[in-house]
């Protein structure tokens, strides 16, 4: 016959329930915290990859048209061919519009010449903050 004390030998008290359900929580937490920075690295690599990918459409414009676009112009020049200012002497379609936005929903900038690179140009997004000229900045600088 089986004792009050046999029974509950078998099963796990609520102490000991609650210490798992706490360290559960707390690797859970902790996989959260570290996650957190993953996503940030993430879009920080694609915009570094957009502006690559930027500066090859660039060069490419230039090789086709003998030139750069100027400021004004910016970097919609490759998508649709410039009404104003000088004309490229060939012009095809480089980019889709989608390509000039950067991770965080603002239009990557263009500047010629450069603040940063003053004999060609600066390709940038403004970053996580959208604010032109702070620490955050990602350019081809």
């Amino acid at each position: 016959m089986k004792t009050p004390a046999t029974l509950r030998a078998k099963g796990f008290t609520l102490m000991e329930m609650l210490l798992v359900l706490g360290i559960i929580a707390l690797l859970v937490g902790m996989g959260t915290y570290m996650m957190v920075n993953v996503l940030g690295d993430a879009e920080v690599g694609k915009a570094r990859g957009d502006i690559k990918t930027l500066e090859a459409s660039l060069i490419r414009y230039k090789t086709k048209g003998g030139l750069y676009p100027t400021t004004e112009q910016g970097l919609k020049a490759l998508v649709t061919k410039p009404v104003d200012g000088p004309q490229p002497r060939s012009y095809s379609t480089l980019l889709r519009e989608q390509a000039l936005m950067d991770p965080w929903g603002n239009p990557y900038q263009y500047r010629r010449p450069g603040r940063h690179n003053p004999e060609t140009y600066d390709v940038y997004s403004m970053g996580p903050d959208g604010q032109d000229g702070t620490e955050d900045d990602i350019g081809n600088w």
